[in-house]
């Protein structure tokens, strides 16, 4: 496998300190920053038995100018702290967490990639408590990660390629009242089916739509996209609530999009698609522009001409020049490290 972050696959390449703190008796530890390496795992720990864990991503970006930036690592605390809270964990302390970050990405400074790139932040939680027993409760003790890697692009050809997507009416990526919750087992679930599909129809990703209702991907939320008009599936439990949705939505306002949040059919997003866009938004997608809908009975419906639309280039280039500094940013969704 490569070490050059620009061809590795995203995620494979990771930077050379890690931080660490431990739950134990109803408190946090003091945290560290260590050397990258494995960790004691006790072989009845509760997260290999019982998945408890959760997990955050998000990027920090480096400026023309040298300096380092992270985005939107307000609401991936939140998140964060809202998944441990579901699956019963302890919550990470707010504070904590956000120096944890700040600590790592400011040890792995030279870890940064110039643009396009970036350094992706994966804190995770995990229940160590170690008692096969416990299926039926939660742990009580846990640890608290926080790594980075150096990454570019998570699809290949980046944003310019157009993505085959096989739409699934019947199985559903994860348990309804968990798909708000960013767990290793909602990704899992999505598993098979994606293999099962790529290995039929060769498409990159599963567009998940129980019973003819939208929802999203197995790594990715899902817009519809025209002049003026994005749609795309409102917010409940059963489908994670992206931050880089959420990013794009506020920027598409501020561009003059309409925005329309609802439930949609697979039937009224394959009459979108006859002159519209549609696209995939995510924290490693980014936003990348879907070509090819593959349905059930095998048929391909083309979206819009086939490539990435004009829509999706104009909304992904405005979120990256606001990540890269070279555009201005009026939320507050950029901290300088």
């Amino acid at each position: 496998m490569s070490s050059n972050p620009q061809t590795a696959p995203f995620g494979s390449v990771l930077a050379p300190i890690m931080s660490t703190a431990t739950f134990s008796d109803g408190a946090w530890s003091a945290h560290d920053f260590v050397p990258l390496a494995p960790i004691p795992m006790h072989p009845a720990a509760h997260v290999l038995h019982y998945a408890s864990e959760c997990f955050e991503g998000l990027k920090a970006f480096k400026w023309a100018d040298g300096s380092v930036h992270v985005f939107r690592l307000d609401r991936n605390i939140a998140r964060m702290r809202q998944s441990a809270q579901s699956l019963r964990l302890p919550q990470p302390d707010t504070a904590q967490l956000e120096a944890m970050v700040l600590g790592v990405i400011d040890r792995n400074r030279d870890s940064v990639p110039d643009a396009p790139g970036a350094l992706y932040l994966r804190p995770m939680l995990i229940g160590t408590s170690p008692n096969i027993g416990a299926a039926a409760s939660p742990s009580s003790e846990a640890m608290l990660l926080v790594l980075a890697s150096p990454v570019w692009d998570y699809f290949a050809g980046g944003g310019a390629k157009p993505l085959k997507i096989y739409v699934e009416q019947h199985a559903t990526r994860c348990a309804s009242h968990l798909g708000v919750t960013k767990t290793g087992g909602n990704y899992a679930a999505a598993l098979g089916p994606t293999l099962a599909a790529r290995e039929a129809h060769l498409v990159d990703q599963v567009l998940f739509a129980p019973g003819g209702e939208v929802q999203e991907t197995g790594a990715a939320n899902f817009l519809l996209i025209r002049d003026g008009h994005i749609l795309t599936r409102s917010l409940d439990s059963a489908f994670l609530h992206g931050i880089t949705r959420d990013s794009l939505l506020v920027m598409a306002a501020d561009m003059g999009y309409r925005i329309e949040e609802r439930v949609f059919t697979v039937d009224e997003m394959l009459e979108w698609v006859k002159d519209g866009e549609a696209a995939l938004s995510g924290t490693a997608a980014v936003l990348s522009g879907v070509g090819t809908l593959v349905c059930g009975d095998g048929v391909s419906h083309m979206v819009g001409t086939g490539e990435v639309g004009p829509n999706t280039q104009r909304l992904r280039s405005a979120l990256v020049a606001i990540q890269q500094g070279t555009a201005p940013e009026r939320h507050g969704w950029l901290r300088t490290v």
